[in-house]
């Protein structure tokens, strides 16, 4: 975790994909340059994350948070609360036999990728065809439970229960975690490709805002987000899920990708699977956590950040490619 005096307003390009020659402080003129369409709101997105590295980076210096509570780490449970259930959802499901964790299976196909909406960011841009393999995807978000099954330890902030999604995990953490799991299980699991993700996070690849809703209304029925979080993580599961059936795509906590980060990557992306740059150096997160507005929620909207770095904030959820 970074100390306090390592994190302030100038470091919030780390959050985003803002880049700056001469300055990492973001102005609202930055912002309109790369892609923000210039309108008021987004002051007050540059405002909001801000505040998002200020919580997220920086304890309070008791080393306690006010909403969260230190309690021993509760047993796992499977999370299907029966008002998250939805007709008609696949049940094509697969179980993880060292941490029962659930993958539900994702047919290939091809969709259009990036700001769709219109109202996005430059790093959204161009929309592109994409086409992806099948999948599984963690139909919800690893959780503390899970994580402490495979590591033998929590190194979560929010320690209120088993089925709380773990979090202040970096990428290379993730990256631990999944050599144990998968060495364990006799799978290959990984981290979702960005095109996997936002196709998944789509209900494959329809047009959709948010996962599971295009309407901002609606939005509270599918995601924690700032408007309903209480400024804290929620067991996985709770909300309503995609027409996947997958959870917490959006909001909760913000998941790593397998692909480094480039903000022109989609003016040369290929258009069957694409792996993401070959180098780089920041790591790209998807959906967005319980601190984010509904903006930098959106199912197309990329966030890039230091591998290194942790949050509770940033949690993942696993793929499996079939054999």
């Amino acid at each position: 975790m970074l100390a306090c005096a390592d994190v302030g307003y100038a470091d919030t390009e780390e959050l985003h994909k803002v880049d700056s020659p001469q300055t990492k402080v973001i102005t609202f003129e930055e912002k309109r340059m790369h892609g923000c369409k210039g309108k008021w709101w987004m002051r007050l997105r540059v405002l909001l994350i801000a505040a998002f590295l200020t919580l997220a980076l920086c304890p309070l210096a008791t080393g306690e948070t006010s909403t969260q509570s230190k309690e021993q780490l509760g047993a796992s449970e499977s999370p299907s609360p029966e008002d998250s259930k939805v007709a008609g959802l696949p049940e094509k499901v697969m179980e993880d036999p060292v941490t029962e964790m659930e993958f539900v299976f994702v047919k290939g196909g091809c969709f259009q990728m990036g700001d769709t909406f219109g109202d996005g960011f430059v790093a959204e841009m161009p929309v592109h065809e994409v086409c992806v393999d099948d999948f599984w995807m963690g139909k919800y978000e690893v959780t503390q439970a899970q994580w402490q099954r495979v590591m033998g330890n929590n190194p979560s902030d929010f320690k209120k229960g088993g089925n709380y999604p773990v979090e202040n995990v970096n990428w290379g953490d993730t990256q631990a975690f999944i050599k144990k799991l998968s060495a364990a299980s006799k799978k290959r699991y990984r981290l979702p490709r960005e095109a996997e993700w936002e196709y998944a996070a789509r209900s494959r690849g329809k047009a959709e805002k948010w996962a599971g809703t295009s309407e901002q209304k609606a939005m509270g029925e599918f995601a924690w987000y700032d408007a309903n979080s209480e400024k804290q993580t929620h067991p996985v599961g709770q909300k309503k899920p995609n027409g996947l059936g997958l959870y917490d795509m959006s909001g909760n906590v913000a998941e790593w990708c397998k692909d480094w980060f480039e903000k022109e990557y989609y003016a040369k992306s290929p258009k069957e699977n694409p792996q993401g740059p070959e180098k780089g150096q920041y790591r790209v997160l998807r959906g967005g956590s319980f601190l984010f507005d509904a903006l930098n929620a959106r199912a197309s909207d990329r966030i890039r950040f230091n591998p290194s770095y942790r949050s509770y904030g940033i949690g993942f959820r696993l793929v499996l490619s079939p054999r």
